[in-house]
């Protein structure tokens, strides 16, 4: 099929329906010399007259005649179809409250929202940031987004994207000072810059792989905080090292400015996830992200 027939035999049924050029152009708000091109380049792109004119009214030949009979029926359809897809849409209203940590927000969620809202305009988020593991049942929140390793087993989820690998990174002045760890054991000699978790207040414990080995290391330095930008800043200026996920620091890393150290031994981390209550009916918003977002990651794989 041309990719111009189908609106082309919609015109050809309104003209039929109608018995005049003239009465389908009111109906359909077009010009009557552009729909009877229209029917006239369809006509000679089938091989055969569809209607059969005169001076005073336009009527289907006996070609048009058996087209028409086939044809009404399927565009039925396609107008139910569109119809019922109109007002699932307009179905689809209220408030999404999610919650996430700052990096997938910013990174994977705002983006993805922009088609989202343009599909859904009367979808309101309410997106909340926090570093804490938050208990989104008891919260109120519809979803949250929070890595593979930490969702509840009662927990259905939705990759929002690939693994993550970790790094162990710092400036190449901090390097050129105190110089490059080999081995995990060096780290006990270097200036390490610890991480606060928001959920529970303990420093968090750098993890690696030691061949089939899971080795958590708690580390020294001269800084904690709470705030990833933080740490980054403070490697950027030879402070020490420190330890995030690489695309916390991909445009650092590519420019220079920081490098890393102990890759053989830096893990993979489960990606970040979209979750929710598995035994909860979802809202139509949650359904319509949920199924959004699945699309999006196929049409990005």
């Amino acid at each position: 099929m041309d990719r111009r027939d189908l609106p082309d035999l919609q015109l050809f049924q309104v003209v039929a329906e109608e018995g005049s050029f003239t009465r389908a152009a009111l109906r359909l708000g077009r010009a009557q010399s552009g729909i009877s091109q229209a029917i006239a380049a369809l006509e000679q792109r089938i091989g055969v007259p569809l209607l059969a004119r005169t001076t005073r009214n336009v009527r289907p030949t006996e070609a048009g005649q058996r087209l028409l009979k086939s044809l009404s029926p399927a565009l039925r359809l396609i107008e139910e179809g569109l119809t019922e897809l109109k007002e699932a849409r307009s179905g689809v209203v209220g408030t999404l409250r999610l919650t996430s940590i700052e990096y997938p927000a910013r990174a994977i969620i705002i983006p993805a929202l922009t088609g989202f809202m343009e599909q859904y305009p009367n979808v309101t988020v309410d997106l909340r940031i926090s570093d804490k593991l938050t208990d989104i049942v008891e919260s109120g929140f519809d979803a949250g987004i929070r890595m593979g390793a930490h969702l509840e087993q009662d927990m259905s989820a939705v990759p929002l994207g690939p693994d993550l690998r970790a790094v162990v990174f710092g400036s190449p002045d901090y390097f050129a000072r105190r110089g490059v760890p080999r081995r995990l054991d060096d780290l006990a000699d270097q200036a390490c810059l610890n991480y606060r978790q928001a959920s529970h207040g303990d420093l968090f414990r750098w993890s690696f792989r030691e061949g089939e080995r899971r080795v958590e290391m708690a580390v020294n330095g001269p800084l904690i905080t709470d705030d990833a930008h933080t740490l980054i800043e403070a490697a950027l200026a030879g402070q020490g090292l420190s330890y995030l996920f690489e695309p916390f620091v991909s445009e650092h890393l590519a420019a220079g400015r920081l490098q890393t150290c102990l890759e053989e031994f830096c893990p993979l981390w489960s990606g970040y996830h979209l979750y929710y209550p598995g035994r909860h009916q979802k809202s139509a918003a949650l359904a319509a992200l949920v199924d959004y977002l699945k699309s999006r990651r196929r049409r990005s794989a």
